[in-house]
C-alpha cells in the first residue's frame, strides 16, 4: 500500500483519524475534532488497563463515534524502539482497513515521547506487504492535521523517502534465491548506482577474487554452489565540503542461500535461508539513502555475496583457506560461512584506509538466545560502537553492547592455521566478533552488528509483516550522517 504525506487544516474529509494515547495520561485530541467522541475515547481510553510486558500498542475505538478513530501508544520503557513500532503498527491497522482511504493523523505533545518527524517511515514501513500483485493495490492519504508541520515538514519529507526506500530494499531481501543468485544481486546494485549521481559501484567476478585479489575466503564459501561468487563495492563520494573527509565503510554479509555447506542445517526453518543476505542489503540501503538524500559524509559498502552449498567441490570440515590479508583459517564449520565472507570484505575495505568500519550480519543463533529479537548486539571499538548506540536510539533500533573477552579469543587458535572459524561451541555471538576483529589493521575503529534476530520477521507481527525488516539499514544511514570519526 503507498502512502502520500500533505497538510491538512482540519479532519474533513478524512476516513478515519489517527491520534496519540499517553500511558498513565489522556489521549492528545485534535483541537476541531467532535466533543462527543472526545469524550467517549478518553474514556475507553481510561478504562483500557495496562498490558505487562507490551511496549507499544495500537487500538480501534469504532463504537458510537462520528469518525473511526485510532489510538497510538508507547510505553516510555521501550524508548525509541517502541514509539517507531507503535507508529508502524498504526501503517498494518491502516492498511488492513481498506475502507480508509484518508486518514487524519493528529500530533502530539512532547510529553508523549517518540519524534513525529519518523512518522512516514514508519507508517510506511507498517503498511509493507511482501505479497505483490496479490490483491488491491490502492494509496492511502494520510493528512497531518495536529501542530508542527512546518517544523517537521523537512524531516517528515526525509522520512517519507527513507520509508520508501526500506520497501524497496526490502523487496530487494525477500527475494528468494531462485530469483537472486549472486550474479543477480550485484547486477542490481549496478543498474541503482546508474540512476543515482555520485553512486558508483564495482564487482568483483569469481576469477577476480581467485587470481587477482586472492579472497580464498570467499572463493571457499562459494565453491559448493554452481553459481559464482561476487564482491560488490558500491560508493557515495559525499556532497560539499564533506568531500575531503575520509569516508567511512560499511561491511555487509550476503549469503544469497544458506544451506550450511558439508554441515547442513536442519531442513526446519531452511527455507528462511534467502534473509542471510540482509547484512549486505542493510548497508546497500543505508549507502544509496546517503546518495538520494545527500549526505555529507562519503561512505562506501562492501557486500560479501556467495551462496553456501554442499556440492562436490564444498569445503570440508578441516579445511584451510587462506584469506586476502594471508592469514590462514581453519574451518571447523561450514555453516559458520558469513565471517569468512566478512573477513575478505573486512580486509578490502580496511585498504582504503576508511576513518572507520561498521560491519552488519546474520551472523549467530547464540545472539538469539541471549537477546531475542528485540535488539541487535554491537561488539567491537568503542569509539564506533558508542556512535552506533547513539544513532540507533535515534532511529529507533536498540542495540546491546556485548564484549569481546580475551578467552574467548584464545578459543580460536588452531594447531594447523593462524585461527579457527569457530571457538568452543560458547559465547557464540562474541566468538564471531573476535574472529572478524583479525581482519581489521590496528588503527582502523571497527563495530561489528549482529542483526540475526531482528533482520527478519517470521510470522506477522502487530507492527511487521512476515519477512525481512532491513535491522541497521536506517541506523547506519543515520551513522553515515552522524559520526564525529
Amino acid at each position: 500500500m503507498g502512502m502520500e504525506f500533505v497538510r491538512a487544516k482540519d479532519e474533513r474529509g478524512a476516513d478515519a483519524r489517527v491520534v496519540v494515547g499517553v500511558p498513565g495520561g489522556g489521549v492528545c485530541w485534535p483541537e476541531k475534532a467532535g466533543r462527543e467522541d472526545k469524550t467517549a475515547v478518553e474514556a475507553w481510553w481510561a478504562g483500557r488497563g495496562a498490558k505487562p510486558g507490551v511496549t507499544h500498542g495500537t487500538e480501534w475505538a469504532f463504537g458510537g463515534l462520528k469518525m473511526p478513530t485510532l489510538v497510538v501508544w508507547a510505553d516510555a520503557r521501550g524508548g525509541s524502539q517502541a514509539w517507531f513500532r507503535a507508529w508502524a503498527a498504526a501503517g498494518r491497522a491502516l492498511a488492513a482497513q481498506k475502507s480508509v482511504k484518508r486518514a487524519a493523523v493528529w500530533g502530539w505533545p512532547e510529553e508523549a515521547g517518540g519524534e513525529r518527524g519518523r512518522v512516514p517511515e514508519a507508517l510506511i514501513f507498517g503498511a509493507y506487504s511482501p505479497k505483490k500483485g496479490s490483491g488491491e493495490e490502492r494509496e492511502t492519504t494520510v493528512a497531518w492535521t495536529g501542530a508542527g508541520w512546518g517544523a517537521e515538514k523537512a524531516a517528515m519529507e526525509k522520512s517519507r523517502v527513507v520509508g520508501e526506500a526500506l520497501s524497496e530494499f526490502r523487496d530487494l531481501a525477500n527475494t528468494t534465491a531462485v530469483d537472486l543468485s549472486p550474479k543477480e544481486f550485484a547486477q542490481r546494485m549496478q543498474a541503482l548506482a546508474k540512476k543515482v549521481p555520485g553512486l558508483s559501484c564495482k564487482v568483483w567476478t569469481d576469477t577476480d577474487l581467485r587470481m587477482v585479489e586472492k579472497c580464498g575466503a570467499i572463493v571457499g564459501v562459494a565453491e559448493g554452489s554452481w553459481r559464482d561468487e561476487r564482491l560488490v563495492r558500491l560508493s557515495w563520494e559525499g556532497k560539499g565540503k564533506g568531500k575531503k573527509k575520509r569516508p567511512l565503510a560499511l561491511v555487509g554479509k550476503g549469503v544469497t542461500f544458506d544451506a550450511g555447506g558439508i554441515c547442513l542445517k536442519p531442513a526446519k526453518g531452511m527455507e528462511w535461508m534467502q534473509y542471510d543476505k540482509c547484512g549486505a542489503v542493510a548497508v546497500a540501503a543505508a549507502t544509496v539513502l546517503a546518495a538520494r538524500l545527500g549526505t555529507e559524509r562519503p561512505v562506501t559498502a562492501w557486500m560479501a555475496l556467495a551462496d553456501n552449498m554442499p556440492g562436490g567441490d564444498a569445503l570440508r570440515p578441516g579445511d584451510i583457506v587462506t584469506a586476502r590479508n594471508g592469514k590462514t583459517i581453519q574451518v571447523v564449520n561450514t555453516d559458520a560461512e558469513g565471517r569468512l565472507l566478512l573477513a575478505d570484505a573486512l580486509c578490502m575495505a580496511s585498504e582504503e584506509k576508511p576513518a572507520a568500519i561498521a560491519d552488519a550480519a546474520t551472523l549467530t543463533g547464540a545472539v538469539v538466545i541471549a537477546l531475542g529479537r528485540d535488539a541487535s548486539a554491537v561488539l567491537g571499538d568503542d569509539l564506533v560502537a558508542d556512535e552506533l548506540e547513539a544513532c540507533g536510539a535515534l532511529a529507533g533500533e536498540r542495540l546491546w553492547r556485548l564484549p569481546i573477552w580475551p578467552e574467548t579469543e584464545a578459543a580460536l587458535e588452531s594447531p594447523f592455521a593462524d585461527c579457527k572459524n569457530m571457538g568452543d561451541g560458547t559465547a557464540g555471538t562474541i566468538a564471531a566478533a573476535a574472529f572478524l576483529r583479525k581482519f581489521v589493521p590496528e588503527g582502523i575503529p571497527w563495530a561489528h552488528l549482529d542483526i540475526a534476530g531482528t533482520a527478519w520477521v517470521e510470522k506477522a507481527s502487530d507492527w511487521a509483516a512476515e519477512g525481512a525488516t532491513l535491522a541497521a539499514a536506517r541506523l547506519l544511514y543515520e551513522w553515515v550522517g552522524d559520526s564525529a570519526l
